[in-house]
């Protein structure tokens, strides 16, 4: 222990915040515009911004004709039919049995025009979109998936440790929230921390902890398996509960109308809570087909299986009741965020930035707080090169990706891993870039770059598409506009920081020149 244990805590905050802090702001920056993914998806796809509306039988036929003609052989068949915002395309999938026995399962997937059924990535360009940031916030990048995820739960352990050590160094950690003066050198780095890790308090603590909870079984598996003690059938028993395993019988018979099932099942659950169904064998006497309903606070769907040749309902799919299941089941939703409405998702979003603040904030101040004894120190160059090539380079790697979107070719080849090699090549760069300047120019320029990047969004959409701003308030797309105005508003926020930061060296610059002319003699 060092000194009191206030002390300890204090040094274990400081050092636990450090150490990842900027693999931390990375994560923090991807999910938290992982809440809007799907409107960056739109964005990054305006081919198919805008399509016209079918009936929700009009498309389940549409699904149906497309996995018949080319999934014929398939043992599981999947359409998404219901079209919201998670879901704003008709989207089919299916599992193919493996060529030789032994072999792996085949799989595919497709989103479908709602109304010619053709193949949307026919229509638009090849992106990553929003979908690909947000898995980037849990696995990284160029690395393999299971060590990628691996890695984040460790990060994530350390920032909850971070968090909760932070919370015992506080003596006035309400009083923090008041405090702030600024124009104090380290002490406004300080208080503006303090001030972004307490108001954002309870967003931060959900949200570490529940994102622990997602990886639990991997690196944590004894608490799984402890959880059933330790008995293997009572898992086989509960896994066994939950998923229904079909033989085909090799007789080909058709399927029974789909549209039937599912409307019989709406009479007991209510009207438009079905969104999906699930085809087990299909063209087969034996065929099974699953309907689920999760409800938005929980991740444990109930499954009802109805025979897929006379329609009847067979038996219901779920897991046994168990509290510790129940209470990870929302705390996942809560991290997810797929429940909230527009407000509340817009109030994720300023969450994830304060706590994308806070931990740039804490980075700069630890800096701020030894630039006079460790300047001179390769140590605490490293950690200031590091700061100003991560909290700038991120956010400038964010907008060199939107606008790769927009420039890179059409019919180029890995066009999706185009767009994140642009990305975090402008990372790169922004990590080399203060090495060949001074701290206070590195930070200006960099910001100035961040300002243009982000501020040409909206030209360049103008330029390469027809759904620039204008375009898109005549058509309504207020996706369209949404994105393009946030994309403005921000590079003009980089813009004013960039002119505080000349102002503030101009004034420095005058207060020595004013210094050296007093001391001059006469």
């Amino acid at each position: 222990m060092i000194g009191t244990f206030r002390q300890s805590m204090t040094w274990l905050h400081t050092w636990a915040g450090l150490v990842l802090c900027w693999i931390m702001y990375f994560m923090f920056v991807t999910g938290t515009l992982g809440y809007f993914d799907t409107e960056i998806d739109h964005w990054m796809e305006p081919e198919i911004a805008a399509l016209d509306q079918t009936s929700r039988d009009e498309r389940i036929a549409t699904g149906l004709n497309y996995l018949e003609e080319n999934a014929s052989g398939a043992s599981n068949w999947w359409v998404y039919f219901e079209i919201n915002r998670e879901q704003p395309h008709l989207s089919v999938y299916w599992t193919l049995p493996p060529e030789e026995e032994g072999g792996e399962n085949e799989y595919g997937d497709v989103r479908l025009h709602q109304v010619t059924g053709e193949p949307l990535d026919d229509i638009a360009r090849e992106t990553g979109g929003g979908q690909l940031l947000y898995r980037m916030h849990y696995l990284l990048h160029y690395i393999d998936r299971d060590i990628g995820y691996r890695f984040i739960g460790i990060v994530t352990l350390i920032m909850f440790v971070g968090m909760i050590t932070g919370i015992i160094a506080h003596k006035k950690i309400f009083k923090d929230f008041f405090t702030f003066r600024p124009k104090k050198g380290q002490r406004s780095w300080l208080d503006m921390h303090n001030l972004m890790s307490v108001t954002s308090l309870p967003f931060q603590l959900m949200i570490t902890y529940s994102g622990l909870l997602f990886v639990t079984t991997l690196w944590m598996p004894l608490i799984a398996v402890g959880s059933l003690g330790f008995d293997t059938s009572k898992a086989a028993d509960l896994i066994g509960g939950f998923d229904l395993q079909v033989e085909a019988s090799g007789t080909l018979t058709p399927l029974t109308d789909v549209t039937a099932v599912i409307a019989t099942a709406e009479t007991e659950w209510g009207e438009g809570t079905v969104h999906n169904f699930e085809v087990r064998q299909p063209g087969d006497a034996n065929a099974r087909i699953l309907l689920s309903r999760t409800d938005d606070f929980s991740r444990i769907p109930t499954t009802w299986v109805y025979d897929g040749v006379t329609g009847e309902y067979v038996q219901k799919l779920t897991l046994p009741e168990s509290g510790a299941i129940s209470v990870a089941s929302v705390m996942l939703a809560l991290h997810e965020g797929l429940f909230a409405s527009i407000p509340l998702r817009w109030l994720y979003f300023f969450s994830g930035l304060l706590g994308t603040a806070m931990i740039a904030t804490g980075a700069i101040y630890w800096t701020a707080k030894r630039a006079k004894k460790a300047e001179t120190s390769r140590g605490y160059r490293l950690v200031e090169v590091l700061n100003i090539g991560t909290i700038m380079g991120v956010l400038i790697g964010v907008a060199a990706f939107f606008l790769a979107n927009r420039l890179l070719p059409i019919g180029l080849e890995h066009r999706t891993e185009w767009e994140a090699h642009v990305m975090f090549s402008a990372w790169g760069l922004s990590l080399v870039y203060p090495l060949f300047r001074s701290s206070r120019a590195a930070w200006r320029e960099l910001t100035w770059i961040a300002a243009i990047g982000y501020a040409s969004l909206p030209v360049v959409n103008a330029m390469t598409t027809d759904s620039g701003l204008f375009s898109s308030i005549d058509n309504g797309d207020w996706i369209m506009v949404g994105f393009d105005l946030t994309a403005l508003g921000t590079g003009v926020a980089f813009a004013f920081a960039a002119m505080v930061m000349r102002r503030k060296r101009t004034v420095a610059e005058q207060a020595i020149v004013s210094t050296e002319i007093g001391a001059a003699p006469s």
